[in-house]
């Protein structure tokens, strides 16, 4: 009798935890697509299309069926040919 007692007090005190996925602002992760592509991005702000283009085609090869990919995509459309 006390077991059942016990066991329902230790799950009362449980954390609860939601299902679903947790809000863009609230991730604690990045995936390696979209830290890539902000690296990129830093590199287009200094002025570093080598670099930027590297990282863009990179993001294509390897991740391309994320988000990030397509937007590398038209990037690397638009910069400069070497």
């Amino acid at each position: 009798m006390l077991a059942p007692l016990l066991l329902f007090a230790a799950s009362a005190n449980a954390p609860y935890q939601c299902a679903g996925k947790p809000k863009p602002e609230r991730r604690l992760e990045v995936e390696p697509a979209e830290a890539l592509y902000d690296l990129a991005q830093k590199f287009k702000a200094e002025g570093n299309t080598g670099a930027q283009g590297e990282t863009l085609r990179y993001i294509v090869d390897k991740f391309p069926g994320s988000r990030f990919a397509v937007a590398a995509t038209q990037e690397l459309g638009e910069l400069p040919a070497k």
